[in-house]
């Protein structure tokens, strides 16, 4: 009987939590991964992700280089607020399609490919664009859905 009323909670969704809550672990994992990119591309130094936009052919390799880290870092940070969430998501979105389309789409959907495993550890092939889809799905899910409670977005719309 127990066990039946436990089942029935928590085995089918939504579990018994208010339904916006969905957003708060949403946010912090695309914002965080946002940041994590923008940064690794700075402290790893600017022209070296700059001279990879040269190799792939991008055209005003140096503007897309630093607006693609300006928009990581920056909508990283408010995706992880709660604020302006469809306003950063639109130029998220642009990143991640580039990296799809210029990137990633030739190496097929999935994300972790192991080719082998010796002593030294696992070695992975190329990464393909599952991972920028999942972002891309976790951006318009915010859209959606909204930034959740813990949100500059809920603050600013309870102050309406």
């Amino acid at each position: 009987m127990e066990f039946d009323f436990l089942s029935r909670r928590f085995a089918v969704s939504p579990l018994p939590v208010p339904g916006s809550w969905y957003a708060l672990p949403l946010r912090l994992i695309v914002g965080f991964g946002f940041v994590q990119h923008g940064h690794a591309k700075l402290s790893r130094g600017a022209d070296d992700f700059i001279a990879i936009l040269h190799a792939i052919g991008m055209p005003f390799a140096e503007f897309f280089g630093w607006a693609t880290i300006v928009v990581e870092i920056v909508g990283g940070l408010l995706i992880l607020a709660g604020a302006f969430i469809p306003l950063a998501a639109a130029p998220m979105i642009v990143v991640l399609l580039v990296a799809i389309f210029t990137v990633h789409l030739p190496n097929g959907f999935s994300s972790i490919k192991l080719m082998s495993y010796d002593a030294a550890g696992a070695h992975f092939g190329q990464p393909g664009d599952e991972t920028d889809l999942l972002y891309i799905a976790g951006l318009l899910a915010l859209c959606i859905g909204g930034a959740g409670p813990l949100s500059a977005d809920g603050h600013l719309k309870a102050r309406r």
